[in-house]
């Protein structure tokens, strides 16, 4: 390594680097299955940490955990050691924070459904234009009126809410239909089951806990365990987008450091960009577009360059490209894409050079002088000095166990939020219909009884008392029972109306 630069690895014209001033001006890490990205992501992670740049990745395959234990020696990577100039290698872990959205394979990483917000939350539920509007409303609601959205569970008594309040709610805020709240429901029942319900809740992940730097110096890489999490990849996606907005809400401006604050590396990013909105794209091209000047990184890795677009792929100055195929008229374009984006070599023509690659090689074209793009190498890339390959249960609960985090999002915090508020309001409301309920019907008592009264041609003398005074008596004896019977009645129906549906 070179002081302020990572070591890519090396071609005919020498060592390549990834100069850390401009590591921030994102990057793309390319090619097809078997080519070798899940190595230069790690030997890339490698490099930040060891200048003292936290990172942040996903583990799709489950195979960049390794980057916790130190490497085995092997031949091959003896060789390629030498053939880069590392000289004799040099093994080693790196400082690992384990997260896991499931809590199994690391620390529970979580937030509140209040700060996703609806755009996103919208997105996760895959819902239609008239159920994002409803959600919509939903929130305005709560902000409105206070309702601290954390877990599902406050989500579902809000839309409950939304369907005993629909003649107030359209006059504020605009008509609501319960076939879209119904709809709504629904996707969130198939959310939970999915496992999106270990997503939300309290504590939330402080995003500083992100960029913490060993005591040697070293920059935290967390690696989030994601190959249950790709099981759901809407979820997995919006997650990692829902970090990126998070960073950059919350960073200072810092314009062009020495170094990145942090290095966030998308793995599996089409997954991102299928299928989008427009509005959803608008918003990841500005995080992505504005999160330099908060001195973080984002570097997508991907099959195909074909996968980014255009608007994002013209942000993304520092280049890996692997190998690609080039059997079908599709991934014939994504070579001669691929191809366009560097700045040509003239000792090789880089389509053909991008087809004809090997395992662990690659075409890189890094920021040099003035922000300029580099003239593309075909380069070997450099061995990891961690174990290439996942780790063991025991292995990675020895690193849980001496994590700098440990303990602080392991236990769940269930404090008073929007259910328990909307709870105690409905239990209010309930109170007061029981009382109109039970003045009502001894109103009905009374006029009831004088009009008997009225009817009687009984002189008013002493008999006339002692009917006032059995009508009293009727009245209040009548009065307690009948407020009896309509309080259990009213009590089982709102009973029904919020629990019911919240067991659903």
């Amino acid at each position: 390594m070179q002081d302020n630069s990572v070591l890519i690895g090396a071609s005919p014209e020498g060592q390549q680097f990834l100069d850390l001033k401009l590591a921030n001006r994102h990057g793309l890490v390319t090619g097809a299955t078997g080519t070798g990205k899940t190595v230069t992501l790690q030997i890339l992670a490698e490099g930040f940490a060891a200048q003292g740049v936290p990172v942040f990745c996903a583990d799709a395959k489950g195979d960049l955990a390794g980057i916790a234990e130190t490497g085995e020696p092997k031949d091959f990577i003896t060789k390629r050691a030498q053939e880069v100039g590392l000289g004799e290698m040099e093994y080693g872990p790196s400082p690992v924070i384990f997260w896991d959205l499931f809590g199994q394979q690391g620390h529970p990483i979580r937030t509140t459904v209040t700060e996703m917000g609806p755009l996103l939350l919208s997105r996760m539920l895959d819902l239609s234009e008239a159920q994002e509007g409803a959600l919509n409303i939903a929130f305005k609601i709560a902000d409105d009126e206070g309702l601290l959205l954390v877990d599902l569970k406050d989500l579902k008594a809000l839309l409950m809410e939304l369907v005993e309040r629909p003649e107030e709610i359209r006059s504020e805020y605009g008509s609501v239909s319960k076939a879209s709240i119904g709809a709504i429901q629904r996707k969130m029942l198939v959310f939970e089951n999915q496992g999106g319900e270990d997503f939300f809740g309290e504590p939330a992940l402080d995003i500083r806990d992100l960029m913490r730097i060993d005591r040697d110096g070293r920059g935290f890489i967390n690696v989030l365990a994601a190959d249950k999490l790709m099981q759901s990849p809407r979820l997995y996606a919006m997650f990692l987008l829902f970090l990126m907005s998070e960073l950059f809400e919350e960073l200072p401006e810092v314009g062009d450091p020495e170094k990145p604050k942090l290095v966030f590396f998308f793995d599996e990013a089409h997954l991102l960009f299928d299928e989008a909105p427009p509005i959803l794209m608008d918003k990841i091209e500005q995080v992505v577009r504005l999160i330099r000047s908060k001195g973080v990184g984002v570097y997508f890795v991907t099959q195909n360059p074909l996968d980014i677009p255009e608007s994002v792929l013209a942000q993304l100055g520092n280049r890996v490209q692997h190998a690609l195929r080039a059997y079908t008229p599709r991934e014939q374009k994504a070579v001669k894409t691929a191809a366009s984006t560097f700045r040509q070599n003239p000792e090789f023509d880089t389509a053909d050079a991008i087809t004809q690659l090997g395992v662990g090689e690659a075409l890189v074209s890094t920021l040099g002088g003035k922000g300029v793009p580099t003239i593309v190498q075909r380069t070997l890339i450099r061995p990891p000095a961690s174990r290439i390959g996942p780790v063991d249960f025991k292995e990675r609960e020895a690193i849980m166990s001496d994590s700098p985090v440990r303990g602080m999002y392991d236990t769940p915090v269930d404090r008073e939020s929007a259910y328990e508020v909307l709870a105690e309001r409905a239990k209010k409301r309930a109170e007061e219909e029981r009382l109109a309920a039970e003045r009502e019907e001894r109103e009905k008592e009374l006029a009831r009884l004088e009009k008997e009264a009225s009817k009687r041609t009984k002189s008013r003398s002493s008999r006339s008392s002692r009917s006032d005074s059995l009508a009293e008596a009727v009245l209040k004896s009548a009065g307690r029972s009948v407020a009896s019977s309509v309080g259990r009645q009213i009590g089982k129906a709102l009973l029904r109306g919020i629990l019911g549906s919240l067991a659903r």
